[in-house]
């Protein structure tokens, strides 16, 4: 929950930012709610506090961050790409749950693409004027991980339809 509250903040603070120390201020933002995700999952498996709430909410805060990032940084393919990934995976999801089928967890290839956009976001937001070749071309790397993922999550779904 701390993750999405911090949504607007970060948003806000990048939005309205005036100077390059706004921006870090913004960027420190990110990277406390990015360290208080991995201390989030660290927790919940060594003291097994695993939940179904956390388990969906978890990655919601997850995608609902991408998305400002992308959104705040004027990444409008990335964020394009990010809905047509969120919204496959929540529309199989949908379908296999009403089969009485569910991912348990995130696959691995789904854990490194949220950690690359964390960190490749965070790149971003902290080099301040980093030339414009750099930056398209962490963003398309951004965006080859990210349909990488999806590419693997395809057959993923589908052997869970078949088995339904």
């Amino acid at each position: 929950y701390f993750r999405i509250l911090m949504i607007p903040v970060f948003s806000w603070m990048y939005l309205t930012a005036s100077t390059r120390e706004d921006v870090y201020r913004a960027a420190a933002v990110v990277f406390i709610s990015s360290v208080t995700d991995l201390l989030d999952g660290w927790v919940a498996r060594r003291f097994h506090m695993v939940t179904e709430l956390g388990k969906f909410v978890d990655p919601l805060a997850d995608k609902l961050t991408h998305g400002a990032l992308a959104l705040c940084l004027a990444m409008w393919a990335l964020a394009a790409l990010l809905a047509v990934k969120e919204g496959y995976m929540a529309v199989m999801g949908l379908i296999l749950l009403k089969r009485g089928k569910k991912l348990d967890g995130a696959m691995w290839f789904g854990k490194v693409c949220t950690a690359l956009l964390f960190v490749g976001m965070l790149v971003l937001f902290l080099w301040y004027g980093m030339p414009e070749a750099a930056a398209n071309g962490l963003i398309l790397f951004m965006m080859a991980v990210m349909a990488a993922a999806l590419l693997m999550y395809v057959p993923v779904f589908r052997k869970m339809k078949k088995e339904a």
